[in-house]
């Protein structure tokens, strides 16, 4: 039974697409997208995503087949996304950021019946389907930069040429809804089928209940639509409240972030966003910068973080510069959004928050019993976002998906207010002279060395066998620094057996395209040398 704080659940027949539509039918003149281009109101969205539908559906695309979406953050990225959803035709949002051969093993992997894609990404698609035994029957392209094959067509002509779909699919909230793959830091990327109810749940558990988003906002997300995080940030989360989105397709250098934080992008006429969503090694660069915006340039009031461990340090610098707290928070592919997060009200920098409401945290040994307060456990959450499976992989869906619980892969300790802190990755934690050490609990101490800008750790051997620290270290610009100047710095912080045995300077760490450091890639390294 719902009680007056809880959510009512989606019913039997649910749409999200529809959902989201119905929301926002009495808001048809307010602005629900910027870009870099122009302005799309909550009417031209209804009427955009009902012609995507019937235009999809014209292609003969069935119930539950998969359309491809390689696209910039622009106005027809949502306009392709739910219009598949209003079909019952499941989206695949993929990175933008990956080579042909990557989208050619997902053309294959997702059987897509088509594809859409910006202009400026035809030609890697182009490439994965010349490599690929794929199904892919017509490709759509958005803002075109070439003149277009005759198997291409145009975006806007293709959805100028059908009647907008007058009646969503009858899909319910547990019909498969869309795909996100994940970020592939270690083998395969896996295709993550989510269902039309996650977001749903991801909306109102997380940007309702937690972040108090308003319909007056202007939310910008550094973290593009095709992240899971990205995807709550700049649609699920604003759009089930009626606020205005600004999409940016450019990459997230601090130059581009800083002119639409201070609203000199020009289709903004002069607005500046109020909500800002970003992750550490952003914040981080944003900090380094010499054009950093003052509090007075800016209108932020809500600045959110995830995808991985927020420095206290970083926190703590750009609440003093810009007078926000950053809201910091850990959410996956698997579970969609985040399920532990700090407040708006309630910040703890140096944990990751306390579990969001609606969701079950649970902390397990190598035995798979609980772990007491203060010691670190494999992370596990129960919650209604969760995702089916693993699209074609049996064994990953078994090992992750346990019953009601989602594995998260990652090790945390719970605190004594209830909070948690983040221990690294579960096959990232070391055990030095039999007692865990965390990767991040030491990068996040080199970092606040004023001449370090990244640090990645891990676990080499020694010449008795037994587990050391070595850390990788990037200094930033004309900066400097010894070994044993940082190795110092951290004992005086840490305990002493924490301390980086080995110092490398690097010119940048390893990362995947969404950012995150390859810890798998240093061990490579070291195997190798």
């Amino acid at each position: 039974m719902n009680t007056a704080t809880e959510p009512a659940a989606p019913g039997e027949r649910f749409n999200f697409a529809h959902h989201l539509l119905e929301v926002n039918a009495a808001r048809s003149e307010r602005i629900a997208y910027i870009d870099d281009r122009g302005q799309l109101s909550y009417a031209d969205l209804s009427e955009r995503v009902r012609r995507m539908a019937a235009a999809l559906r014209a292609l003969g695309i069935k119930r539950e087949e998969r359309v491809l979406l390689l696209m910039l953050d622009s106005n027809e990225w949502p306009v392709s996304f739910l219009g598949a959803l209003y079909a019952g035709i499941v989206p695949v949002a993929v990175n933008t950021l990956l080579t042909a051969d990557d989208y050619a093993y997902m053309l294959e992997h997702s059987r897509a019946q088509a594809a859409i894609v910006s202009g400026a990404l035809l030609p890697t698609l182009t490439a994965a389907m010349i490599k690929s035994d794929h199904e892919v029957a017509k490709v759509v392209v958005a803002q075109p930069v070439a003149p277009l094959h005759p198997s291409e067509t145009e975006f806007e002509n293709f959805i100028a040429a059908h009647e907008p779909l007058t009646r969503a699919a009858a899909t319910s909230g547990d019909d498969p809804g869309f795909w996100l793959y994940s970020s592939g830091s270690t083998g395969r990327p896996k295709g993550t089928v989510h269902s039309h109810a996650n977001p749903y749940w991801t909306a109102e558990l997380y940007g309702k209940a937690v972040l108090a988003l308003r319909d007056s906002d202007l939310c910008f997300s550094a973290a593009k639509l095709f992240f899971a995080y990205g995807l709550g940030n700049a649609l699920s989360f604003p759009l089930s409240i009626g606020a205005t989105v600004l999409l940016m397709a450019e990459r997230a250098t601090p130059e581009a972030v800083f002119k639409r934080l201070t609203g000199k992008l020009p289709t903004l006429e002069g607005r500046k966003p109020t909500v800002f969503y970003g992750a550490p090694t952003g914040f981080a660069g944003m900090l380094a910068h010499p054009d950093l915006p003052t509090r007075e340039q800016t209108a932020l009031r809500l600045v959110s973080s995830a995808g991985e461990a927020l420095p206290a340090e970083i926190g703590e610098r750009f609440k003093q510069r810009l007078g926000v707290d950053i809201v910091d928070g850990i959410g996956s592919t698997e579970m969609l959004h985040i399920f532990i997060s700090n407040r708006p009200e309630r910040v703890r920098y140096g944990s990751t928050g306390w579990p969001v409401p609606g969701y079950v945290i649970e902390l397990r040994g190598d035995d798979g019993k609980p772990v007491a307060d203060g010691e670190p456990g494999d992370l596990y959450i129960q919650g209604p976002s969760s995702a089916l499976m693993y699209w074609g992989n049996r064994t990953k869906t078994r090992e992750t998906f346990q019953g009601g619980w989602t594995k998260a892969g990652d090790k945390y300790v719970r605190n004594d207010d209830g909070s948690y802190t983040y221990g690294g990755r579960s096959d990232d934690m070391l055990k030095v002279s039999g007692i865990y050490v965390s990767p991040f609990e030491v990068e996040a101490t080199l970092v606040q060395h004023p001449a370090v800008l990244e640090a990645a750790v891990i676990g080499v051997p020694g010449t008795n066998g037994l587990t050391r620290v070595k850390a990788f270290v990037v200094l930033k610009p004309d900066a400097s620094a010894t070994d044993a100047e940082l190795k110092a710095f951290v004992k005086d912080r840490l305990a002493p057996y924490k301390y980086p045995r080995q110092i490398e300077f690097l010119a940048e760490l390893p990362k995947t395209a969404t950012g995150k450091i390859q810890r798998f890639r240093l061990r490579e390294r070291e195997t190798a040398h």
